[in-house]
């Protein structure tokens, strides 16, 4: 069977280094860094303070009084940076769109956790008897994105929620790519969100010894490979990419931003928060992507790693990249841009995948901040990309993107020809 090609015709984000596209393309080729001190609650009783929260955001510059009563803000996170993408692709302005071809298939790793915090501590300080939200659950599951998006925009097409930690979005992408390459959709709105800086989610994460607790430095906190680095620093935000039928695209004069040729999914089996000492499942889902792309290792000049900040994590990154590139991973440029955003849980993947395709679209690879000393576990002869963006031709990027209970899932990006 002959699969469809399948291009990026529009992109929408809202993040914790701007509230656009170009905002954050900008800041994430300077090295600007998100992070800061927490303000969507009183932090000064937990170990960690600081957080990548998305600034200058008000719900009612998007939706009326009523709307934002109903929709948790991991939800109106979809739904702002969704209308971007429509909006950039042009989706509804044209009439040739078959909208019962059209879905959204969205990623969230935790969902509405701001509406359960709030609505479990309000019945807790009652007497016991039940009162809640008749908008409790349907705010909170992580299904209701892309219902959301859905019903805003009269799209008939596949329309699911995909949770699988901190690799949703990508597994949102590669699902969205197959149904596309299978005939079953002609375009797809596709991504993640969440929005877990909370007391709960600190805490949580905290409790888990997940986080960093740099509280003295938060804006050079998140430090991908260096030997100081103490955990991952949380972000918030969505991301939004337009995937289509290439024939479709072309037929209708769509913008196109990139190719998307690949996906690969893998599990460690091994624990549910550590990643697998060797990076075997690291090592098999870039396998996988490569094998799905029909490329070789010798055809990727970026990889945006996973790259939290974790003291395992980046070695055994670092590791399975050496293990599938062998001699040509010294010619990669490898980045995280965690380093900047923070970890964005369940919406990493879509963000991530923004930077590898503006990173082919521009030729410009965004660089890996904060560094301060080399783990010396890490070879220092790869292209780490520190403090600086890196101009160079990029063909090819793939993106990874790694969750709790060792979900793991990596897409390829292409440079876009006819």
């Amino acid at each position: 069977m002959e699969f469809k090609r399948v291009v990026i015709t529009g992109l929408g984000a809202i993040t914790p280094l701007g509230n656009s596209v170009q905002e954050f393309w900008d800041n994430l080729s300077k090295g600007v860094s998100g992070s800061g001190i927490i303000t969507h609650f009183d932090p000064s009783l937990f170990k960690t303070k600081f957080a990548c929260e998305v600034k200058n955001y008000n719900a009612e510059a998007y939706f009326d009084r009523k709307e934002v009563r109903k929709l948790d803000l991991f939800a109106q996170y979809a739904i702002v940076s969704a209308s971007q993408a429509i909006e950039d692709s042009g989706i509804m302005e044209d009439d040739s769109v078959d909208k019962n071809r059209v879905g959204v298939i969205w990623g969230a790793g935790i969902g509405g956790l701001i509406t359960f915090q709030q609505e479990l501590t309000a019945f807790g300080k009652g007497d016991g008897t039940p009162r809640f939200s008749p908008f409790f659950i349907p705010k909170m599951i992580a299904d209701i994105a892309p219902g959301h998006i859905s019903m805003k925009y009269g799209l008939r097409g596949p329309n699911f929620g995909v949770v699988s930690a901190c690799a949703s979005s990508t597994n949102a992408i590669i699902d969205a790519l197959n149904y596309i390459r299978l005939g079953k959709a002609e375009m797809i709105v596709t991504g993640g969100s969440e929005a877990a800086i909370t007391e709960s989610g600190v805490g949580g994460f905290n409790s888990a010894q997940a986080l960093s607790t740099n509280n003295e430095n938060p804006e050079t906190a998140s430090r991908p490979f260096c030997k100081t680095r103490d955990g991952f620093v949380m972000g918030e935000g969505g991301g939004c990419l337009i995937l289509e039928d290439y024939d479709h695209a072309i037929k209708r004069g769509a913008k196109i931003y990139a190719e998307i040729v690949g996906g690969g999914m893998s599990a460690d089996a091994y624990h549910i928060t550590a990643p697998h000492p060797e990076g075997l499942g690291a090592a098999l889902v870039m396998q996988r992507a490569l094998e799905d792309a029909g490329m070789n290792p010798e055809d990727i000049d970026y990889v945006n790693v996973h790259g939290t900040a974790t003291p395992l994590g980046d070695i055994a990154e670092t590791q399975a990249i050496k293990k599938v590139f062998g001699d040509h991973a010294y010619n990669l440029n490898i980045s995280s841009t965690k380093s900047m955003t923070g970890h964005l849980l369940g919406a990493a993947g879509a963000a991530e995948a923004m930077a590898c395709i503006l990173a082919v679209r521009e030729d410009i690879i965004p660089p890996t901040i904060n560094l301060q000393e080399l783990d010396p576990g890490i070879d220092s002869k790869l292209n780490l990309t520190f403090h600086k963006a890196q101009k160079r031709v990029v063909n090819a990027a793939l993106s990874n993107t790694f969750g709790f209970g060792g979900h793991n899932a990596s897409v390829i990006i292409k440079k876009f020809t006819e």
